[in-house]
């Protein structure tokens, strides 16, 4: 009796030890916590924004802007790509006989240096993909020449003197070296004057064209193209005339509407066509106040027939004037060939003036290009011609002792140049208050967005592209570009 109560007291006791640990390991369970979840993933910028604001010039932003659906209160400009504009040929400046003669003083290395910088591809490169260059002299080379000059009195119909010599010392070896580093660039070449002895006042100052001489004339512009040409230069188009309407630069000549109009059909058109030339011939090449100059040539059908499209400058008028004659001849193209900045002008002032009109403006009328006018001078504003423009400032100055400085038409140009290369499509953006932009697609499918904003207060913004949006915020007078 006293074993069986012994073997009883031993089951139990191992039958208590056995809910004992059966209620530990329950109770460890239900009280030990969960793992944590896991860090959500860092945030991937998917888009690129470079900057110019104070001393921040055409900086790439350290943000991260990513797309997505959280909802705000502020505006949006929508980005859409599916509408599509013109075509765009690119962004650059007039390379001045000055702008030759200055850069080419430069060490090699320094020289090489810069233009790898303005022309190359490089991560500190600008692109420029547009340059224009003038037939002769402009009024920001060291003196006035032709490719015929002749003494006082003398003629030569047949052109037995003409000569590219001029520009074989600076302008035509630093062409060969920028088409090394860029050969797809584009080349507008415009006169400021012809030859002394054309003219009806044998002056290089104002003045018109003898009738007489209009295919001698026509017979200079194909030389000038083909000697070019046999220099490996391309002339993609050329101007009749730098500012026709401004006879009182130097050089300069009068060019009237109804005068270039003849001009083209009946020798300019038929001399290139003859000569199997397929550079283009754009017309008027001057202000926005006068679209009635391109639209009166447009509408001679026979001028017409051998005319590519109009060029503007924006001294006058209104940047809409494009818009005005690409409504009246929209299978014509529009081109934006010069502004200036000047020695006087404030650095903000001109970024956002020329932001908003130069790059967005000529951009939103449709215009395939925008040039800033000089690409470098000297530190007193040189060279030019005895009465030539001694404020316009280069994109870039280049001292006499070899010091490189990057003026605001540097920046102008870069916002857009950068990013923007020959080929790509503007496409569908709305302005939002004063936030004026303009939008592109890049041949590799980028999308591109510049924005300026034209207003007095900083502002906050939304960019939305297929039902996706990014915050982001300008300063007023700041222009920011975007990538994605």
């Amino acid at each position: 009796m006293k074993s069986i109560k012994i073997f009883i007291s031993i089951v139990l006791c191992f039958f208590l030890v056995a809910v004992s640990c059966s209620k530990k390991t329950s109770n460890t369970g239900s009280t030990t916590n969960p793992p944590p979840p896991p860090p959500p993933p860092p945030a991937i910028n998917e888009v690129d924004f470079w900057l110019t604001y104070q001393s921040s010039l055409l900086q790439k932003q350290t943000a991260i802007l990513s797309f997505g659906t959280t909802a705000n209160s502020d505006p949006f400009i929508d980005v859409n790509d599916q509408q599509t504009y013109q075509t765009i040929d690119g962004f650059g400046y007039t390379l001045t006989g000055g702008s030759a003669f200055v850069i080419n003083r430069l060490p090699a290395p320094e020289k090489a240096n810069l233009l790898q910088e303005l022309f190359g591809n490089a991560e500190n490169s600008i692109s420029i993909s547009y340059l224009r260059i003038s037939i002769g002299a402009s009024d920001l080379d060291a003196s006035v020449f032709s490719y015929n000059d002749l003494p006082a009195g003398q003629t030569d119909i047949n052109l037995s003197n003409f000569s590219l010599a001029p520009d074989r010392t600076n302008l035509i070896p630093l062409l060969k070296q920028i088409l090394a580093i860029n050969p797809a660039i584009k080349i507008l070449a415009t006169p400021w004057s012809p030859p002394v002895w054309m003219k009806d006042n044998g002056s290089t100052i104002g003045g018109s064209l003898l009738p007489q001489y209009y295919n001698v004339y026509a017979q200079y512009f194909v030389k000038y193209i083909q000697q070019m040409k046999a220099e490996g230069i391309t002339i993609d188009a050329i101007t009749p005339q730098n500012e026709p309407l401004h006879p009182g630069n130097n050089p300069s000549m009068l060019m009237t509407a109804v005068q270039q109009a003849n001009f083209i059909k009946n020798n300019l058109g038929p001399a290139f066509q003859a000569a199997n030339l397929t550079t283009k011939i754009i017309i008027y090449d001057h202000n926005a106040d006068r679209p009635d100059y391109p639209i009166s040539i447009l509408n001679d059908a026979a001028a017409r027939a051998f005319i590519d499209g109009s060029a503007f400058h924006l001294y006058g008028g209104d940047i809409a004037a494009l818009t005005q004659v690409h409504n009246a001849y929209p299978d014509k193209h529009l081109y934006f060939t010069e502004q200036y900045t000047g020695s006087t002008g404030d650095f903000f002032g001109d970024l956002k003036w020329h932001l908003k009109n130069v790059i967005i403006g000529s951009m939103r009328n449709w215009s395939r290009t925008a040039l800033e006018w000089n690409l470098a001078n000297d530190e007193n504003y040189g060279p030019h011609t005895p009465g030539g423009c001694n404020t316009c400032k280069g994109a870039i100055t280049i001292t006499s002792s070899g010091i490189i400085q990057r003026n605001v038409a540097y920046y102008i140009i870069a916002h857009a140049s950068k990013f923007i290369p020959a080929g790509s499509v503007r496409i569908q953006s709305n302005v939002q208050g004063n936030l004026h932009n303009v939008a592109f697609k890049t041949p590799a499918g980028k999308k591109v967005l510049i924005v300026e904003n034209d207003g007095t207060v900083s502002t906050s913004f939304n960019i939305r592209y297929n039902n996706k949006w990014f915050s982001t915020m300008l300063p007023p007078g700041v222009v920011g570009t975007y990538v994605w």
